[in-house]
């Protein structure tokens, strides 16, 4: 006998049924509509890029996680990659603007929902395949394009209704600032920051211990730095250091600027500077951002202002900014009151007879035009006592029942699936008052 275990999906991946399905279509509907409201236009491209294009975008740490497709057909035998599944929705997005820039709005509003893959150890909250939330801003380079973004995932957290959460901000421009007050050399700057970007998962000390064996950094250094970033008054202390720092400066004020932009609609404990905030993706160039939520560890969206990333695809050089919603990991968070309300269907239509099917497929059908969910028996059995058993069992609110008495009639009987209450209605009225009685209630 086969094992249940080989009939599980690949490892990061899921199997969603309807209930669940449902839900997370639910979730997505709310961000598209938060999105459009914004003025983002949605973009859809496909599922694997070319791996030039992917490679080199995301650090050495995240080249590590693309998902390869090695070479089909006549050339499966070279064992080479020359695709690979999208590792995330911004940079084919920026490929996108290369080849149809001028066929754009400038600046470019643009959103995409659809799944993204990383080969990563799959644990809590973590997938191989996993859905992007995106919302970017193409062509524009003020402080106020990075604030709409912000306020837009801002307003659809809160439309999804995530308890809590709060926008962490900081600028790679402090963080380059800092490097500078703190004399890492510059062949040594991007691995420090890495390093630095694992704060929120190790204890300092290990940090501390990183820097020294694993990046080459002086350990008083080391020390100094992680000290700084996670003390108290760290906010403080960075802005001190800052002070002879023209680039750290630069970068205070893009951070002070999106907190004022923002700040008559984010309250101030929603919202703040965090420079031991580091995103580890390469191309990010100015304000960068997370969100963290209690009860989850690691983020539940981020983003920040990455110009110049359209230019090294070879495309002509544009600003751009944009965020991305977690929804794997903020999905756990909400509540989902409508979890004993799923139901298949509204209206169940009995079959009580071979020849009363097709009347029954008929009358299914008006049902269905009168804009209500509608199945039909579709069992050899026709005992009514299983039918009721199968209605009951798609969660319908109502069961049609019509047999011969009622074809004589000209009535079809309408059950109560909740209260058992029948009530007969003439044939022709049916599907209007099914509509009627399934309308949504405010």
């Amino acid at each position: 006998m086969a094992s249940l275990k080989q009939f599980d999906p690949a490892s990061g991946t899921r199997d969603f049924l309807a209930a669940e399905y449902e839900r997370r279509e639910r979730a997505f509907a709310t961000i598209r509509d938060v999105f459009s409201r914004y003025g983002f236009q949605p973009l859809q491209t496909p599922a694997f890029e070319r791996l030039d294009v992917l490679t080199g975008k995301y650090g050495d740490e995240g080249d590590k996680l693309v998902f390869k497709i090695l070479r089909r057909g006549e050339h499966e035998a070279s064992g080479e990659a020359d695709l690979a599944l999208r590792y995330d929705l911004t940079v084919p997005l920026t490929r996108a603007v290369a080849a149809y820039g001028s066929q754009l709005p400038s600046p470019y509003k643009r959103y995409a929902i659809a799944p993204v893959w990383r080969a990563d150890r799959p644990g809590k909250g973590r997938f191989r395949e996993f859905v992007q939330c995106d919302l970017d801003i193409v062509g524009s380079s003020s402080p106020l394009s990075d604030a709409e973004v912000v306020l837009a995932l801002y307003d659809a957290l809160t439309s999804l209704g995530v308890p809590e959460f709060r926008f962490m901000v900081n600028s790679r421009h402090v963080l380059l600032g800092l490097l500078d007050a703190y004399d890492v050399p510059a062949d040594l700057g991007p691995g420090v920051l890495i390093t630095l970007d694992k704060l929120d998962k190790l204890a300092p000390e290990a940090v501390v211990a990183e820097l020294v064996t694993g990046r080459g950094l002086p350990r008083e250094a080391a020390k100094g730095l992680v000290d700084d970033l996670t003390a108290p008054d760290a906010d403080a202390r960075i802005r001190a250091e800052l002070k002879s720092s023209a680039t750290g400066q630069e970068g205070l004020a893009e951070v002070d600027r999106l907190l004022e932009l923002t700040g008559d609609v984010i309250p101030a404990e929603r919202i703040g500077f965090s420079p031991n905030l580091v995103r580890g993706l390469d191309y990010y160039t100015g304000i960068i951002f997370e969100v963290a939520a209690p009860g989850m560890p690691g983020s539940i969206a981020s983003g920040g202002r990455y110009d110049g990333l359209i230019a090294r695809l070879g495309g002509k050089d544009a600003p751009a900014c944009g965020g991305s919603l977690g929804i794997e990991r903020i999905l756990p968070l909400l509540a989902d009151t409508d979890a004993d309300d799923y139901a298949q269907t509204d209206v169940a239509v009995t079959v009580m007879g071979e020849d009363l099917a097709a009347d029954s497929f008929r009358l299914a059908a008006e049902i269905r035009r009168a804009g209500v969910r509608t199945g039909v028996y579709l069992g050899a059995s026709g005992k009514f006592a299983k039918q009721m058993k199968w209605a009951s069992d798609q969660g319908a609110r109502f069961c049609v029942i019509y047999g011969n008495t009622e074809r004589d009639a000209g009535v079809v009987t309408l059950r109560d699936m909740v209260s058992g209450e029948q009530t007969e209605v003439p044939l022709t009225e049916a599907a209007a008052e099914l509509a009627r009685r399934c309308a949504p209630t405010d």
